[in-house]
């Protein structure tokens, strides 16, 4: 992939001023405006090999095997990247450097008898100013600071990755939870550091986005309620640090992190009962990464660490709730999980790839199997496990078409339990 398409790829993913491939340019008074984006769309198809409606696995990835017995699926759905249509402006003002970024992301497809039925997402909207000076501030809603570049530097960005058994989805998974926590989109004020030699910092604080801290974070005891309320009681904390290099051998370290604090009501109504059924934790999670650049070849390796983090989404499945009426606790449960991945450009300029990654989900101390959820609705999950293989072929410079073949396999804390699914994707990207 040439270094038009990669750059591209980072401007669609994470607008910034500092982006130095364009789209298309507009002179505008006092400021310049790009215009840039992407469509894309693949045909998948997917294949359950031992999933049972009666052995779902909570928080496994892989495709189930439906009521009726199907195991396969057919759909034209975007891969992990929505289609995507966003305006950057830059001007420089009293010796600041300001800028803003408003991006748009429709469907390419949806399984609605009408066609109609998927939103567009809003994931941008966010302004920044600095100098190369002193740093960067940057104020509204980006792509999150933890694990941000895990996804930055994963090679399904291009193409589809896990999640492609749903018909019409807006977007897949690519190696969300299965390599790494989705970063997710936050509002957040943040400060980023002038490039001192090749090393950047940044620090954060961010809206504590209350999707992964709903229902799902918890499973009680047999007979009992899960916490129905969970929610974040204060801003979150995020931070990276990198170090950046050129040369023949080229490439870049970093390390992020995030805190959350989370408040539940134990009792599993909406108020609690007695304060007794209040209870809080907070959840943390480190990652560690580096790309090796060389020639033609491409080395990643990514590993991540979280305590009460949970697995796919921040914060999903990461408690337990354990004892009794009115003294009702969350026990925190560990996760780590990480992925390697080596891409090679051939002559024709083709990159090839593979990737392996994998996401762990312990139990929580003195959680035991009859503590999850009963053999009729499925048991929690300890592994999603994938590996994708990938050709990324640029017909223009703008213009890559992709194919991918993606194994998911999915294990249960039972060990009896084991879910794969296997899906093929084919497919074209245009970025502009």
């Amino acid at each position: 992939m040439n270094n038009k398409i990669k750059l591209a790829v980072a401007g669609a993913v994470l607008s910034a001023a500092s982006v130095a491939n364009a789209g298309i340019i507009i002179p505008a008074g006092d400021w310049t405006i790009d215009i840039n984006g992407n469509v894309n769309a693949f045909y998948n198809v997917t294949n359950a090999d031992k999933v049972k409606s009666s052995t779902y696995v909570h928080g496994g990835l892989a495709k189930m095997e439906d009521t009726d017995g199907e195991d396969t699926i057919h759909g034209i759905n975007t891969g992990l990247l929505p289609a995507w249509l966003g305006f950057t402006g830059t001007t420089r003002q009293n010796d600041v450097d300001v800028s803003f970024t408003i991006s748009f992301q429709p469907n390419t497809s949806d399984n609605a008898v009408t066609g109609d039925a998927k939103t567009p997402l809003n994931r941008q909207a966010f302004v920044t100013f600095g100098d190369k000076s002193w740093g960067t501030v940057k104020l509204g809603k980006d792509l999150g600071v933890f694990a941000g570049q895990a996804i930055l530097n994963d090679m399904t960005l291009l193409g589809v990755g896990s999640g492609a058994g749903v018909s019409g989805a807006s977007t897949t998974l690519g190696g969300i939870g299965t390599g790494y926590i989705y970063p997710a989109w936050k509002g957040q004020i943040s400060y980023t550091t002038p490039n001192m030699n090749g090393f950047s910092a940044t620090i954060a604080v961010t809206n504590p986005n209350q999707g992964g801290f709903g229902d799902a974070i918890v499973t009680a005891p047999l007979g009992a309620t899960a916490a129905t309320e969970l929610y974040q009681d204060r801003l979150g904390i995020e931070g990276q640090v990198m170090y950046e290099w050129t040369g023949d051998v080229g490439g870049k370290v970093w390390a992020s992190g995030a805190s959350y604090d989370v408040t539940g009501d134990a009792s599993g109504g909406t108020d609690a009962t007695t304060k007794g059924d209040i209870d809080s934790y907070t959840a943390s999670v480190f990652d560690i990464g580096a790309t090796i650049t060389s020639g033609n070849l491409a080395v990643t390796g990514y590993y991540y660490d979280g305590d009460g983090a949970g697995t796919t989404l921040m914060g999903n499945l990461g408690a337990d709730l354990q004892g009794s009426a009115g003294a009702h606790k969350f026990k925190k449960r560990d996760s780590d999980g990480g992925y390697l991945q080596a891409t090679y450009v051939i002559p024709t300029g083709t990159k090839l790839g593979v990737a392996y990654g994998v996401s762990n989900l312990d139990k929580a101390s003195g959680e035991t199997e009859d503590n999850q959820w009963t053999v009729a609705t499925g048991y929690l999950v300890e592994k999603n496990e994938r590996w994708t293989v990938g050709a990324y072929h640029p017909l223009t410079k703008h213009l890559n078409l992709v194919a991918e073949y993606n194994d998911i396999e999915v294990d249960a804390h039972n060990s009896s339990i084991e879910n794969d699914a296997q899906a093929i994707s084919l497919g074209a990207i245009l970025f502009f």
